[in-house]
């Protein structure tokens, strides 16, 4: 099979043949349809600090994806050849306390999709059956091949109650602006969102953010003036993991606020503990998704919402056929736009 392949410790990824998967008596081989490029995936390719720590090359990345099942072990259930379908990248352990708890999302064994082992950028991947996920016949490739930063937006943006709370969106690439849709689906009064990239503070628009800010050039409290607000936000999505955004988040809360943590720092920063002592706030760190609690709960909201529906499909922002890769790569890497999504199917 055709395979985006690192071959060893170092930057680059190249399109080779690698031998294809072959399922264990308890998973199962998708032929692989549409893959999302995840930052996540330009971290492997440059070959980074955190790539060299956290990576074991030789492996085939890529962990979002929707394909097509064409092999089940005999041990597999509820899942058959034919079926369409994407899956959840944490491949946990089922023994340690977390997972026998039912809180398998925090299993301290966990091996990651395209980390730790090989992953979606193919024409075929193996993975366990209890990890696919079936989908509705009606969802598109591209949107079946975001599910999983979908789950991320989701897992973050129902972290706290958010009916009737004013909603502060930190960083707007595609989880951020995901993140917004699912906070007006879900009954939020006001959005802000922020960020430094003018298209995607205009994407935050349409994805029903009511007021943008430019942290740039812009102060989140004049969002605040502009909606009439008289105290703080009351929930936060940090999605960006700028060194400044948390501290202008707290900033920002109104006493008693919430904060849900999705973004990863991207260097060490300082806070004021005193504030959130204080102003007794809550911060909550956010790691991938329920399983499958969230698998669930964004495959029911994009069957009755349709207008939540269409506002997650234009995260998509081009599909690039899998032969021209280094072209998808670049447009991802250039975080100005929504999802770049690889079409397997043109190679």
């Amino acid at each position: 099979m055709k395979a985006l392949f690192k071959d060893g410790p170092h930057a680059g990824l190249a399109l080779v043949e690698r031998p294809d998967p072959v399922a264990g008596p308890d998973e199962v081989v998708i032929r692989v349809l549409r893959t999302g490029i995840c930052g996540t995936d330009l971290h492997i390719r440059r070959w980074d600090d955190w790539a060299a720590s956290e990576i074991a090359a030789p492996l085939i990345p890529g962990h979002e994806f929707y394909g097509e099942v064409v092999e089940a072990g005999p041990l597999v259930h509820d899942i058959v050849v034919g079926d369409r379908v994407s899956g959840e990248g944490h491949i946990v352990c089922g023994t340690c306390r977390n997972c026998r708890a039912g809180r398998r999302q925090m299993c301290i064994r966990t091996i990651g999709l395209g980390l730790h082992r090989d992953g979606a950028f193919a024409e075929y991947l193996s993975l366990p059956a209890t990890n696919v996920w079936v989908h509705h016949p009606d969802v598109e490739p591209e949107l079946g091949a975001i599910f999983d930063p979908l789950g991320n937006a989701v897992h973050t943006a129902l972290a706290f109650p958010l009916v009737g709370e004013d909603v502060l969106v930190t960083g707007c690439g595609p989880i951020g602006l995901m993140a917004i849709a699912v906070a007006r689906h879900a009954g939020a009064r006001f959005i802000t969102a922020t960020d430094v990239s003018a298209p995607r503070l205009e994407l935050a628009r349409t994805m029903g953010a009511d007021q943008v800010v430019d942290v740039s050039t812009q102060d989140v409290r004049d969002a605040q003036a502009a909606l009439g607000m008289r105290e703080g936000f009351d929930i936060g999505f940090e999605m960006s993991g700028a060194p400044s955004a948390l501290p202008t988040m707290i900033e920002n809360m109104n006493h008693g606020g919430r904060i849900a943590m999705l973004g990863l720092p991207s260097a060490p920063f300082g806070v004021d503990w005193g504030k959130i002592v204080t102003h007794m706030l809550t911060i909550k760190g956010i790691y991938g998704r329920e399983m499958f609690e969230t698998w669930n709960a964004m495959g029911a909201m994009l069957q009755s919402s349709p207008t939540l529906r269409a506002a997650i499909s234009q995260i998509v922002a081009e599909v690039v056929p899998a032969r021209d890769w280094e072209r998808g790569f670049a447009a991802a890497e250039a975080a100005g736009t929504g999802k770049i999504v690889l079409d397997w199917t043109e190679l």
